[in-house]
Formats: C-alpha cells, structure tokens, sequence
C-alpha cells in the first residue's frame, strides 16, 4: 500500500501510486535479512560512527552526509545513520539514497508510513534536527513544515471551520450518551472507532482525509458494551455508555493527548489494540484463515477495500505487516455471520517458512494475542455506486481486497450487469476459496470467474500464463461502448505494475482503475 509519484498515469494522489512505485523489493544478499539486521543491532557494534554520542544535527552538516557509505537521513526530526541498513532494505540501496542527506519524511509517508523505524533503527540514531527559529508572517497563520517537524502556532491548521466537528454529552441515570456533530452528510458506523481500556475512553471519528479525536480518562468506570450510532443524513455519531454504577457525573472525564483533536490521517500515527486468536483454519496447503476478537470495549468496521496493520515483537523488534481483512466466506450474506463484523475480524495469510512475520505470527496458540490497527487506505465505497460492470483483477493472496468488494457489490450496487474476476495463481492448488468461487458463479448469474495457472499440471484444461495484453484485451471489455466500469487490480508489485500499464494501452481512464497492493 506504498508509493512513490511519477507524473504518468495514474494520476498523482490516487491509490494506483502504491503498486507504480517504491515498494517492489530487490533481491536481498544471503546474510541480509530482517532477522540479521535485528541480530546486527543487538551485537554491540557502533551502528552511528559516534561511538554512543547523540548529538544536534544542523541543515548544513545533515546535507555533508549523501554517499552511501555515509548516509544520513532525517524522519520527524531525527536523524539516522541509514549506511549500515542499505544492503538489509528491502527496496533497495537505490531507493534509501533519495533521501541521503535531507529530511525523508515525506518520502517515508509516501512508502511506508505503517513501518515502526523507531524500532528499526534505534541504534542507528545519531540525534536530532536543530530546528532554526521560524518567524511567521502576520497575515500568515499556516503552520510551516521544518525537518519533518510541523512547527506550532496558535492557529491550528485544520480544514475549514465548516466541518470541523464538535461534541457534546449527556447523561439518564444509567446512560452517557457522546454526541459528535460531523457535518458531513452519508456517515455510517465504519467511520466510527471507539476503544474503552483501563478508564481512558478513545474515540476516532473519520470525516473524508481528517480524523476527529476525543480522548479522555473518564470520570467514573462503564461498562464494556459500547453502542455506536450514525444519522446518515446528517452525520451526527451517538455514542453510548453503560455506567457501572448509577450515579451522576459532574464531568466527563480528564482530556488525554490530542483530545477534541481534528488533524489530518497523514499526520496521525497508526493507533493499536490487542486482539485475542480465537480461530485458525487451513485454506490451502501455506494459507490460512485467522480470526481475531477484538477487546470488549472496542468498537471498529474495517470499510471496503481498507487494510489493517498486525504488530508482533520478535526478537525484541516490533515487526509491522498490513493486511486486508475478509468475510468469514462468500456465503456470509446468505445467514447470519457467526461473528459480528464490528467485533472480530477474519485475515487470510500465506506463511512464508522462510520468512520473519508469518511463520511467528502462525505458531500464535488459540488465546494469544496480536497487536491490530485502525483501518487505512482510500477505496470509497462511492466508488462502486452506479456501476454496471465490475472486472477483478487478482494474483495470490491480491484476492483478499476482492472479497468485501465482490461481496457489496452483488449485494449492494442495483445497476450492476456483471462482475469479472480473473485469479492468477502458480498450481491449483494455490487457489484460495476455490470452490466458493465456483459456486458463486453458479448461483449469481452476474458473476463470472477465470483462473490462470503459470505452473500448471498437464492436466490442467483452463487458461495459462501471467498477466497479458490478450488476456487482458478478451477479459474487461465492456459490454456497452459507454458502460460505467471499475477494474481493481492486486497482487505482487510486479504483476500490479504491468496490469496498470496494460489497462493504460487499453484506453481505461485512471479513475476506473484501482490498484492495491498484496
């Protein structure tokens, strides 16, 4: 889900940037990856060159420091040594220099904002920016960016008065009900996340590309079962509270870091709770279906085409993979799930024997407990609405976007003709969910499936090969010269890359192509 813009198709700001750009990885040298880099910065050795001095890095002497053998980046204000991590990145060397010698915070957010580099490159800390006094012009009360650092003012910069929200409360002798005022019309429960633990009560409410935060400790204890409630119409969120006890609150509770906070999500920091393992099934012959509960007072709906970050600490690292969530199945719709959606969520993960992540993350016993993070990502569910075809593009575990999308889509979007999904695999055995594929195609006659083998068996009588231009040209054709139609395409870096390329030479136009990244 990273990103670095070039100015072709597709157009700068659109999520089609993550698969265009820096996340493709480069073969790493034996020796060199993520857990020797963690066994590296455990040794002792002097990763910095000062021998453990941390110290003040002025513009000039950050600017000295650009060659790799002599790398030295800023990220929010500090400053790291990055020469020893260069042949240990899995971008590349290439992709770490353009940021040697200056402040890579932008460039970092645009590529993986979700990595935790506190951990990552604790020892390669060298200090801190020293930040130049700013002098603000009268006339101009816009906060100024230096050294990843966003300098305060008295103004705050947030979107215009109209839509920042506001709240109120009130109070029966058993309830607290929080009122927020979005002034936003077409609210739902997804953009409403609420966590309740040890007294400190966390509210985020999503408004387009800003994020309004209440956070308080409260002022007396409630019980775990929170309610959220949206007036569509007209964006007012209701959340209620249980109190423990009967009595009446003088106040609501002691704000908390950036309480009554409106800010945008690229300044945001991701947040974490805890969800406990309650399920694991195989899937395939290296995949499988987790499912995760989370705590009791949370409340959170992972939107269409959103992915989520597991957090696990290995070998002392905090280790960061984003995934997207699923359904329990492709038959959720037809009965009641098992499991409430704004309770638990369902992830399919492919284990990597050879990796770092997965196979700790799999050896987690029913009971254990993963970090989970709000849901990022800028697929709107408006963008499915008055379509009349939809077309799939998936390779491997790209599948998992497609699941929620497919799902609304059939159920949801009224005008809505057809719906293509064509699923790259290696063997047939690599198939996720086959036969639920298979047997929603016989029961929805909207819906079509292909699958495509690059390693098939002789026996295979299906299509064969990677992803093509007379795969592609047969597969999205339009079935009326002006049908309105979404392609959404994901898999490896690669195989995103050329089917952007691919959909750009058939003459789609960049806002009917969506592009994730696996």
């Amino acid at each position: 889900m990273l990103n670095v813009p070039s100015p072709a198709f597709p157009a700068p700001g659109s999520q089609q940037r993550a698969a265009s750009g820096g996340r493709s990885k480069v073969p790493l040298k034996q020796g060199r990856s993520l857990m020797d880099w963690i066994r590296l910065t455990k040794s002792g050795k002097d990763l910095t060159g000062l021998k453990g001095r941390l110290i003040e890095v002025t513009e000039e002497e950050l600017i000295k420091h650009n060659k790799k053998d002599d790398c030295w980046v800023c990220i929010r204000g500090l400053v790291y040594n990055v020469s020893p991590y260069m042949e240990y990145h899995p971008g590349g060397e290439d992709e770490l220099m353009r940021a040697a010698g200056s402040d890579g915070t932008d460039l970092f957010d645009q590529v993986h904002r979700w990595v935790n580099y506190e951990s990552m490159l604790k020892e390669c800390l060298v200090g801190r920016m020293a930040v130049k006094p700013v002098v603000l012009a009268k006339e101009n009360h816009e906060k100024k960016p230096l050294n990843g650092i966003l300098l305060k003012s008295k103004v705050p910069d947030l979107p215009v008065k109209e839509i920042s929200p506001s709240y109120d409360w009130f109070q029966t002798e058993s309830l607290v009900t929080i009122v927020i005022y979005t002034k936003q019309k077409d609210m739902d429960s997804e953009s409403v996340i609420v966590d309740y633990q040890d007294g400190c009560f966390r509210a985020e409410i999503v408004v387009n590309d800003y994020s309004y935060l209440l956070h308080t400790e409260l002022s007396h204890e409630i019980q775990e079962d929170i309610t959220a409630r949206v007036t569509e119409k007209t964006g007012k969120v209701e959340i209620i509270l249980k109190k423990k006890n009967n009595v009446s609150w003088k106040y609501l509770g002691h704000p908390l870091e950036s309480h009554n906070s409106f800010t945008a999500h690229r300044e945001k920091g991701l947040y974490y709770r805890k969800c406990k393992l309650i399920s694991k099934v195989d899937v395939t012959h290296d995949t499988k279906l987790y499912c995760l509960m989370m705590p009791p007072g949370t409340h959170l709906q992972v939107p269409i085409g959103q992915h989520v970050y597991l957090k696990q600490t290995i070998a002392g690292a905090e280790i960061v993979k984003p995934y997207t969530p699923v359904l329990e199945s492709l038959h959720s719709d037809l009965r009641e799930p098992l499991h409430p959606h704004n309770k638990y969520i369902y992830v399919i993960i492919k284990i990597y024997h050879t990796g770092l992540f997965t196979p700790h993350f799999d050896c987690l016993q029913i009971g254990d407990y993963v970090s989970l993070s709000n849901p990022e990502g800028n697929f709107k569910k408006s963008q499915l609405q008055d379509l009349e075809e939809l077309f799939l593009l998936a390779a491997g575990t790209g599948f998992t976007p497609m699941v929620k999308i497919l799902n609304y889509a059939l159920a949801n979007i009224t005008n809505l003709r057809k719906v293509k999904l064509m699923f790259f695999n290696k063997t047939e055995e690599d198939i996720l969910w086959r036969n639920q594929l298979e047997q929603l195609a016989d029961k929805e006659r909207r819906f079509e499936v292909e699958f495509i083998l690059s390693e098939p068996t002789c026996e295979w009588i299906g299509k064969q090969g990677r992803i093509s231009l007379p795969l592609l040209s047969k597969f999205v054709k339009r079935s009326l010269e002006n049908s309105r139609v979404l392609i959404c395409i994901c898999g490896p870096a690669p195989f995103t890359e050329q089917g952007i390329r691919l959909l750009k030479d058939l003459n789609f136009s960049q806002e009917e192509v969506h592009s994730f990244t696996a």
